[in-house]
């Protein structure tokens, strides 16, 4: 199999996702799920999914849809599609799934997933993160990673801007 075929099969539907899960919970694999648009992937997005998969074995990434995207971020966003995002992702090597979704937010995702640690960005209380309910009622744990200073995705599309 070529490295391009691997990285492919990362990036997972619904169905595939749900047998993949059976797998690395068969296996005793601690699984991790954060999410995110990851527009223009930067050394930010990288410290942040590293630093996510320190804390378990698995790192799932609910990714947003296009469509989710434009309606969390406004006109012009994404700058990359969906498929170009999730590829990206998917070559990274602490991420061992990307799975789309486009609801508002990921919660119906975290429901299937049912993480053994859902992670955001310190931007965020731990009991205001969607799925924060669905992780500490299985004794699951909700972690926040402090983010890198000066990355962001805003950031660099407005300095492209000026």
């Amino acid at each position: 199999m070529d490295y391009q075929q691997i990285i492919e099969r990362k990036i997972q539907d619904d169905h595939t996702l749900r047998n993949q899960l059976n797998i690395w919970r068969l296996q005793s694999k601690k699984i991790v799920f954060t999410n995110g648009c990851f527009d223009i992937l930067h050394k930010g997005h990288a410290a942040y999914l590293a630093a996510a998969k320190n804390l378990g074995d698995v790192l799932i990434v609910g990714l947003n849809s296009d469509k989710s995207v434009s309606c969390n971020k406004g006109p012009g966003r994404p700058v990359n599609n969906e498929q170009s995002r999730a590829f990206i992702l998917a070559s990274l090597h602490v991420v061992d799934a990307v799975v789309l979704f486009s609801d508002d937010t990921p919660y119906h995702l975290i429901q299937t997933v049912q993480p053994d640690v859902l992670v955001k960005g310190s931007d965020y209380k731990a009991e205001d993160i969607v799925g924060y309910d669905i992780v500490t009622a299985r004794g699951g744990e909700v972690v926040t990673i402090s983010l890198t200073e000066g990355f962001s995705t805003t950031s660099l599309i407005n300095k492209l801007r000026n």
